[in-house]
C-alpha cells in the first residue's frame, strides 16, 4: 500500500497501457488495477442504471433566493473599523 501511494500515477500508467497491477496489503491480495474498456463499461453501467449520462446543462437551482442584507457590507466593515 505504502508503495501504491507513492508512485500511483506510474502505476497507472502501467495499468492504463493494458498491465494488471495485484495490490497487496501485509502481503494479502485485496484489490486489482487494470484498465477499463470505457466504451463497453459505460454502456453496462448506463443500461444497469448504475450511472447516468452527463446532460449538456445544469439544471436552474429552484426555490428562494439567498439572503438580502438590510446594510451594505460596506457600511459593516466601517463599523467594525471605528
Amino acid at each position: 500500500m505504502t508503495e501504491l501511494r507513492a508512485h500511483l500515477s506510474d502505476w497507472l500508467e502501467r495499468a492504463r497501457t493494458g498491465g494488471e497491477i495485484i495490490i497487496t496489503d501485509r502481503g494479502i491480495p485485496v484489490a486489482r488495477l487494470a484498465a477499463l474498456d470505457s466504451a463497453g463499461t459505460l454502456a453496462r453501467l448506463t443500461a444497469e442504471g448504475v450511472i447516468g449520462r452527463a446532460t449538456a446543462q445544469r439544471p436552474v437551482a429552484a426555490g428562494r433566493s439567498g439572503p438580502r442584507p438590510r446594510r451594505p457590507v460596506s457600511d459593516r466593515v466601517s463599523d467594525q473599523r471605528r
